[in-house]
């Protein structure tokens, strides 16, 4: 019993020698993974079974802030002490930890300067198509069209080849259907449809491989230009159907930022093509058209996630609630154009020459438009004062219910009574 009172190892291990020593197996047997702050290795303080604490309080109060000592992160069960190291690796990647576990990119704290630079691509796309102009194809300036067919299998560039060879330059030549059926376009010729007819027969004609032209055509720069005025009215009409159904569907502050970030998709593209002086013709205003139908959809899958944000995410201002829509979609926006690229990129590599403007003028609106659908659709709705009051539905005071008070004196009566 001496040595049991003298040691103070014993004494700390049991303190209690009746039966209340079993509650501090527990406490006693916790191993500290750091050492103490102030540098001393007693633990009096933590086995003694008037301050210990269960495993719970330890792990709430084990996440110390590095400002205020061994101060506890948070007495609320539900925050876990790993939140301080998780808000600090947030902030050091550029996000924050706002809303639950959801970690918010920061898309709108370089809105200024996307939009600089969109407003810069936007002028320039106006300057260089009304500087240089467009290389309009044959579709809008006229010319001649054949269809031709060949006994064997014979390949684009070699039909292309034999046409320069005789005279006929700047020919686009597609396959229709298959590779013995081509389709032919050549600048405007002469008008004599009969010796138009035969030099063509001489110029495609290939060892061993006799030719066939049949529906020769002379498109005129009357219809090209008629063309051109109904591609450009397409256009148009195609973005003025954008804004109504987007207002109809979501709001108009959202319609709007949907409609310019459409235009500079477009104006983007086309400028692009002024640019650097590449053929425009109806395959390429065709790939303009599905890009539009493109971007909308993105947009239109980010304005969804923007209304159910303010609807149900409170607390947090519009710039906030828009982060967190575009974080949320961030995935399925990588995922959707990396897979659309790859689709554009086998066309543009392995398509041919009748689909490789075409697959030009998609890969340059995909990026245009990833980026409208993430910036210029999103930062217009909120330069305008979008907020959660546009999504909520309010009552209006004609149909809110008023309170009738009704005082029958037979009740007085009856009371006094």
């Amino acid at each position: 019993m001496t040595i049991d009172k003298n040691n103070p190892l014993e004494q700390q291990n049991n303190p209690d020698r009746d039966g209340s020593s079993g509650s501090n197996v527990e406490a006693s047997t916790h191993r500290r993974k750091k050492p103490r702050r102030d540098g001393k290795g007693s633990n009096a303080k933590a086995n003694n079974p008037t301050t210990a604490k269960s495993k719970k309080d330890k792990a709430l109060s084990s996440g110390k802030d590095a400002g205020k000592g061994s101060q506890a992160l948070s007495a609320n069960p539900e925050i876990e002490s790993g939140d301080a190291a998780d808000d600090a690796a947030a902030i050091a990647e550029g996000g924050i930890k706002a809303v639950g576990n959801q970690r918010i990119i920061p898309f709108m704290k370089i809105e200024k300067p996307m939009a600089l630079l969109s407003l810069l691509m936007v002028i320039g796309s106006i300057i260089a198509i009304a500087v240089n102009g467009l290389n309009l194809g044959l579709d809008f300036t006229g010319g001649v069209s054949a269809d031709v067919r060949y006994e064997q299998p014979v390949e684009q560039v070699e039909v292309v080849q034999a046409l320069a060879d005789n005279g006929f330059d700047d020919a686009v030549v597609q396959y229709l259907g298959t590779r013995e059926e081509l389709l032919v376009r050549l600048p405007p010729q002469s008008d004599n449809v009969d010796g138009l007819n035969s030099s063509l027969t001489k110029a495609l004609t290939l060892p061993n491989n006799n030719v066939e032209i049949s529906n020769v055509n002379i498109i005129g720069s009357q219809v090209g230009n008629e063309i051109y005025l109904n591609s450009v009215m397409s256009l148009v009409l195609a973005l003025v159907c954008m804004l109504g159904y987007v207002a109809l569907r979501f709001q108009f502050k959202l319609a709007l930022g949907a409609v310019l970030s459409l235009f500079h998709d477009a104006i983007v593209t086309i400028g692009v093509f002024a640019l650097f002086g590449f053929p425009f013709d109806l395959t390429v205003l065709a790939a303009v058209l599905a890009l539009v139908g493109y971007s909308i959809n993105d947009t239109i899958v980010v304005y969804d996630r923007i209304r159910e944000n303010f609807r149900r995410v409170r607390g947090i201002t519009p710039r906030q609630t828009i982060d967190l829509s575009l974080t949320e979609t961030l995935r399925r926006t990588i995922m959707t154009i990396s897979t659309v690229l790859l689709v554009v990129l086998a066309m543009l590599f392995l398509g041919g020459d009748g689909l490789y403007w075409f697959s030009v003028a998609l890969f340059i609106g995909l990026l245009a438009g990833t980026y409208s659908s993430t910036y210029i659709a999103s930062s217009i709705p909120l330069r305008m004062g979008l907020s959660r009051d546009d999504f909520i539905v309010k009552v209006k005071p004609e149909f809110e219910e008023e309170i009738v008070t009704f005082n029958d004196p037979k009740m007085f009566e009856q009371d006094n009574a």
